[in-house]
């Protein structure tokens, strides 16, 4: 799989399925999945962001990349604590990839062990790339992986991933992510909802690869989950430097402490749900990350945000891509805890 990341940073497991599919509208794509076509046997036209739009992305980056460094650094500790020298990290593609690189790059520079950093594919209802695995598990102990991610939204992948590690007994079964404000797991660099500036842009942060695909006549039984590369956004790309600009900001003085834990994320879906009139949970994006990628990829209802935010300018990306589609946004009528903001996907009546 071709990609702008150098091959001592990540290893990517996935098959290059560039020129094989044809990228859709946003709105052909809504239609299609509330239709009953699965999300991961399409791909979509990826969003060009606009000057304003990247200023709000370069803003984050002013604003954010400490935080982000800070999070990422006590979820590298806790990896390298729990898993020793033999750490093999297992990012799950896309928003993994960024974070494992740096989780990587961090334990390089403060304990000079180089650690194998894997990317592989997960898909919400068709779980695992068991080729990758197998890949993996030909080459190392299973004690030793450690799956990683960006962030938990309301923890659909997390599991997504403990169901589809059934098959593997031996695998450790947990998630590492930098955010889990959904307060789902002790794995995490912070239970903030804390914009990682990487969520505010799409393959141009990801080493200019797609989300992953699935779908029998072009991924064959025997491939990996497969993934486009665009070439065509080389001069574009910010993946590297986006890498260096957190890497710059690590303290390696962090040391690996216990986070306390606030309330289940489960109420709080619940009620957004009765609030809001919500039938399909999958509609409820809680989160920057998620609330980010609606906007990104998906046809959005409104936004929601919690009124203790309604000033940051973490949200001001998630705003400025509101304002700029026409999405309606609002102050919450539901607690959201610890989410600063979450994304409600329309529901397409005609699909």
């Amino acid at each position: 799989m071709r990609s702008t990341y150098k091959d001592s940073d990540v290893q990517l497991l996935l098959k290059d399925i560039s020129g094989l599919v044809d990228p859709l509208s946003t709105e052909e794509r809504e239609k299609r999945i509330q239709s009953g076509v699965h999300y991961c046997e399409m791909l979509p036209l990826e969003y060009k962001p606009s000057e304003k739009y990247m200023t709000t992305y370069k803003l984050a980056m002013a604003n954010y990349a400490k935080s982000t460094a800070d999070a990422t650094a006590m979820i590298s500790e806790k990896m390298y604590q729990k898993k020793g020298k033999n750490l093999v990290i297992v990012s799950l593609a896309r928003a993994g990839i960024p974070i494992g690189i740096l989780a990587r790059r961090y334990i390089l520079n403060k304990y000079n062990v180089n650690v194998k950093h894997y990317a592989i594919s997960i898909i919400r209802d068709r779980g695992i790339d068991h080729n990758a695995m197998k890949y993996i598990l030909d080459r190392h102990n299973p004690e030793d992986i450690q799956f990683l991610d960006g962030w938990i939204g309301k923890g659909a992948i997390f599991n997504e991933l403990e169901n589809a590690l059934a098959s593997y007994p031996k695998v450790d079964k947990s998630l590492a992510v930098v955010s889990d404000p959904a307060n789902i797991t002790q794995l995490c660099g912070t239970h903030e909802d804390i914009l990682i500036p990487s969520a505010c842009l799409n393959s141009t942060i990801t080493g200019l690869i797609s989300r992953t695909f699935l779908r029998n006549d072009i991924i064959s039984q025997m491939d990996f989950h497969g993934a486009v590369f665009y070439e065509n956004l080389v001069s574009e790309d910010k993946s590297n430097e986006y890498l260096d600009l957190i890497e710059a900001c690590f303290d390696y003085k962090t040391e690996n402490c216990e986070i306390v834990k606030g309330t289940p994320s489960r109420e709080i879906i619940k009620e957004i749900q009765k609030i809001y009139e919500i039938d399909n949970v999958n509609f409820i994006k809680p989160g920057i990350g998620e609330a980010t990628r609606v906007l990104l990829r998906r046809v959005p209802w409104k936004i929601l945000i919690n009124p203790q935010y309604e000033a940051s300018d973490e949200l001001a990306h998630v705003i400025q891509l509101a304002v700029e589609k026409g999405i309606p946004m609002e102050i919450s009528k539901v607690n959201l805890g610890n989410y600063k903001v979450c994304g409600i996907i329309k529901k397409i009546a005609d699909a």
